[in-house]
């Protein structure tokens, strides 16, 4: 590979996976407030309104680092990737700028309402600038996948004279199928990481002895709402994302399962190394005919192999994708198994004693940010070698005037700099915790007793 599109690559890599940290966290806890003020405002439960309020802080620092790590990518289509702006710029540029007009203004505006105007909104005005930020969050990751979904699965488009990417349909660009199980997925993962998160937040107070009533909210409405929607991410909108893969990008498929054969009946490998070199997949261990099942319902249907595919065609990176799609499936599962377990005992009435089982919660709270760490990057590697699948590859898309030693320059900075951010946000959310969650003095507490 030619370094100077080596570097371009990994620094494009590095900014956009260190900036997904932070709105995937905002976009869960989006829902997960308007749950809480919802409780808060039909039952009159003041512990959940104080549990919103906590959560708010948590979220205004999380989408304040979002938004500085995230303006950076849009300048390197500029900086690193000027021919693909300048090829498919009447295309991305649409999604883009509504994503930064309409949504990313809604969620700041309204989100500066809600943390601040607790005392000075009524009860419904407050709920309704958390739905507002709701609303705003989740359309900026409309928009955002809206973009990644055009590049996966291009439509309404057409090429120009001089060869630049025309839009043809608006609304074929707005209503991919692709970016309908996409963003569902993204979304619903999202809220995967918020539900952990929270829940480990509270099994974290739960063990401390600290702040008990709101331990237990987050851990309930994080353990319930996690529980909900992992089991969505599995179907349907896991099993939707799959489908679009096996019907638009086979060779994409056999990559990430490691499948070097056609085959009928094709089975699924839990475990096993893809080696590139002998074209088979060593050590594996076979799960029969469950991928034909599960990729078209069929036990017998046949799954095309990366053979058939010409080598010029694979993703570039076999192993990696192989081992990143392997990795979310992996955690994914495990995350299953505690979310169903965290609802039995719930249920049972045992969870809040059960101090293994929230010791588990809370060493948990990593994980979800691994699992779409590989979730991304098993689409983003899955459609290599192609940047816009099918139209333009990656090769021809770079900034062919910026050097490898410039981009490698640019790339030293922006970890140093992302580093010493990383240390304030840890710095913030960690004080935020010490903290807890806000309570009236005793002395109110016993007057309106």
């Amino acid at each position: 590979m030619d370094s100077a599109l080596a570097v371009h690559r990994l620094h494009f890599a590095f900014t956009v996976t260190y900036h997904y940290l932070f709105p995937q966290l905002t976009m869960g806890l989006a829902l997960l407030i308007v749950i809480l003020k919802t409780i808060a405002l039909k039952g009159q439960q003041k512990r959940y309104d104080e549990a919103a309020q906590f959560w708010a802080k948590i979220f205004a620092i999380n989408f304040a680092v979002g938004v500085v790590t995230g303006i950076p990518m849009e300048f390197q289509f500029g900086t690193n990737w000027a021919q693909f702006a300048k090829s498919a710029g009447g295309v991305i540029g649409q999604t883009l700028a509504m994503e930064g007009v309409f949504s990313f203004f809604l969620e700041s505006s309204l989100l500066g309402l809600f943390v601040y105007g607790a005392k000075r909104l009524s009860p419904t005005q407050h709920w309704l600038s958390a739905f507002g930020v709701f609303v705003g969050s989740w359309l900026s990751g409309f928009f955002i996948i809206a973009t990644d979904a055009w590049m996966q699965h291009p439509v309404g488009y057409k090429i120009g004279a001089g060869g630049e990417i025309l839009l043809d349909s608006f609304w074929g660009l707005i209503l991919n199928s692709w970016t309908f199980w996409q963003y569902l997925h993204n979304m619903i993962g999202a809220v995967v990481t918020a539900s952990i998160v929270m829940a480990a937040v509270g099994a974290y107070y739960l063990l401390s002895r600290e702040f008990e009533e709101h331990g237990r909210i987050f851990v309930r409405t994080g353990v319930i709402a996690g529980t909900v929607a992992i089991l969505a991410m599995l179907f349907p909108t896991g099993d939707g994302q799959g489908k679009m893969v096996a019907r638009h990008q086979p060779v994409t498929l056999a990559a990430m399962e490691g499948q070097f054969e056609t085959s009928s009946g094709a089975p699924i490998a839990v475990i096993g190394q893809p080696d590139t070199d002998k074209l088979q997949l060593d050590n594996p261990l076979l799960v029969p005919k469950a991928l034909s099942f599960l990729t078209y319902h069929r036990w017998e249907a046949a799954v095309p192999g990366l053979k058939d595919f010409p080598r010029d065609q694979w993703p570039d990176n076999i192993p990696l994708l192989y081992y990143s799609y392997h990795i979310m499936v992996g955690i994914g599962t495990l995350l299953v198994a505690l979310m169903l377990f965290s609802t039995w005992s719930l249920w049972r009435g045992h969870l809040f004693e059960n101090r293994k089982l929230l010791w588990a919660i809370m060493l948990a709270l990593p994980f979800p940010y691994i699992a779409t760490t590989g979730g991304w990057m098993t689409a983003e590697l899955g459609r290599q070698p192609w940047l816009i699948y099918g139209v333009m590859r990656t090769s021809d898309g770079i900034s062919s005037r910026v050097s490898a030693s410039n981009g490698l320059f640019t790339l030293i900075g922006f970890m140093g700099m992302y580093l010493a951010l990383g240390i304030l946000f840890l710095f913030l959310i960690n004080r935020e915790i010490h903290h807890g969650p806000p309570r009236e003095p005793a002395s109110a507490r016993r007057g309106a007793q």
